[in-house]
C-alpha cells in the first residue's frame, strides 16, 4: 500500500478549519442568486480566478468580500453542512470548527443566525454519519478587545454550544497581548484556548500566545522553528501545532512544499497535526494536504500515523474519545 493509500485510509481529526473559508465558488455564486446580491463576479471561473494572493492580507480582502452572500440561517446550515459531508470521504471522524461572528455581526447578520445554522448542521452530522464536532468561536485581531468582549458577551446564550474561543485575522501588527484580558474572561467560563500564532508573525508572538494568553493549542506555529528554546519548550509542553501545508504554500509562507517545516517538525518530537485551514481558498481539504506533503517531504507511513494520532491526541475530546480513535488508526494496516 503507499503512503498516500495508507493516508487516505486513516480515520482524523480536523482541528484547524474556517468554515467561511470552505465556501466554494460554486456556493458562492449560488447564494448570491437565492440572496439576489451582487457580487463583484460575472461566474463562478472569475471568482476562482480572483484566488489568487501573494500574502495574509490578500487572502482576507477575498475571504471577507465573499463571507458577504452568507445572510440566513439556511446559509450557515448549507456551508457548514456541504464541508461535513465532504470532509467525510477523507476519513476525518471529528472536526473542530472556527466561526467569525465578528466579520457577520458587523454586516448586520445576527450572531443567533450564524450560530443556529452552525449547529444544526453539526447535529445532522453525527445522525447521518457519526462525525462528532466543536465549535471556536475566533476572535478578529484587527479588531478592538472591547469589540471581542461584546463578542463574547453576544455568545453568553451558547457558551454551552463552545469549546473554545481563538485568534484569528490579520497577524502582523496585532500581537496576542493585545487580547489577554478577553482570553482570561474566556477561560474563566469554562472555554479552551487557541491562537494563530507565528504563521507570519514572529516566534514572539507565539511566546505570548503561550505566557498571556495561555493557550491550550497553537494555530500554524510555523515560525517556532526559529527559537531552538521556544521549540524545546512546545515539546516539553506536549503543545498541539495545527499546520496547514497548502493554505501556508498558497500565502506564500513557504516558497515551495519542500521547503515546508512539518517534517522537521516531526522528527524533532513536535507534536505536529495536518489541516485544511481556508480549503476553498487554498486548493484542497484534508485528504489533498497529506498528499502535498507525503510526495513533497518524502513523509513515510509512519510519519502519517503520527500526523494522524496526534490530531485525537490534540482535540479537545474528552480521554476516552481520544482512546476509540487511537484505537481505530491501530486496525488500519499499513502493509
Amino acid at each position: 500500500m503507499s503512503v498516500a493509500n495508507y493516508a487516505a485510509r486513516l480515520p482524523k481529526a480536523e482541528l484547524h478549519l474556517h468554515i467561511e473559508g470552505s465556501l466554494e465558488p460554486e456556493m458562492m455564486f449560488a447564494l448570491a442568486m437565492r440572496n439576489k446580491l451582487d457580487i463583484p463576479f460575472k461566474s463562478v471561473d472569475d471568482i476562482r480566478a480572483a484566488y489568487a494572493f501573494s500574502n495574509l492580507q490578500e487572502f482576507l480582502d477575498i475571504y471577507y468580500q465573499g463571507m458577504n452572500v452568507l445572510k440566513t440561517e439556511e446559509d450557515f446550515f448549507d456551508l457548514t453542512m456541504t464541508y461535513l459531508n465532504r470532509v467525510c470521504i477523507d476519513k476525518v471522524r471529528h472536526a473542530e470548527i472556527f466561526f467569525d461572528p465578528q466579520a457577520h455581526t458587523a454586516r448586520g447578520v445576527p450572531f443567533d443566525t450564524a450560530i443556529s445554522g452552525i449547529l444544526t448542521a453539526f447535529t445532522m452530522a453525527k445522525a447521518q454519519f457519526g462525525m462528532t464536532t466543536k465549535l471556536i468561536l475566533c476572535f478578529l485581531r484587527h479588531l478592538s478587545e472591547e469589540d471581542a468582549f461584546e463578542t463574547l458577551k453576544q455568545a453568553e446564550p451558547w457558551l454551552d454550544r463552545i469549546t473554545a474561543v481563538g485568534l484569528d485575522s490579520s497577524e502582523v501588527g496585532n500581537p496576542p497581548s493585545k487580547f489577554t484580558r478577553v482570553f482570561k474572561a474566556a477561560k474563566e467560563r469554562g472555554l479552551k484556548l487557541v491562537a494563530h500564532a507565528g504563521e507570519e508573525g514572529p516566534p514572539e508572538y507565539i511566546i505570548e500566545a503561550l505566557d498571556l494568553l495561555q493557550i491550550d493549542r497553537l494555530d500554524h506555529g510555523n515560525r517556532s522553528l526559529e527559537n531552538s528554546a521556544l521549540v524545546e519548550r512546545l515539546i516539553r509542553e506536549q503543545m498541539t501545532l495545527t499546520v496547514c501545508p497548502l493554505s501556508n504554500l498558497k500565502l506564500c509562507v513557504v516558497d515551495n512544499m519542500r521547503s515546508h517545516p512539518l517534517k522537521q517538525m516531526l522528527d524533532l518530537g513536535l507534536r505536529a497535526t495536518i489541516h485544511s485551514d481556508d480549503p476553498a481558498y487554498f486548493g484542497g481539504y484534508m485528504n489533498n494536504n497529506f498528499n502535498a506533503v507525503i510526495g513533497a517531504l518524502d513523509l513515510t507511513k509512519s510519519h502519517v500515523k503520527t500526523l494522524a494520532r496526534n490530531s485525537f491526541i490534540g482535540s479537545f475530546l474528552s480521554e476516552g474519545e481520544k482512546r476509540a480513535h487511537l484505537a481505530a488508526i491501530e486496525i488500519i494496516q499499513s502493509s
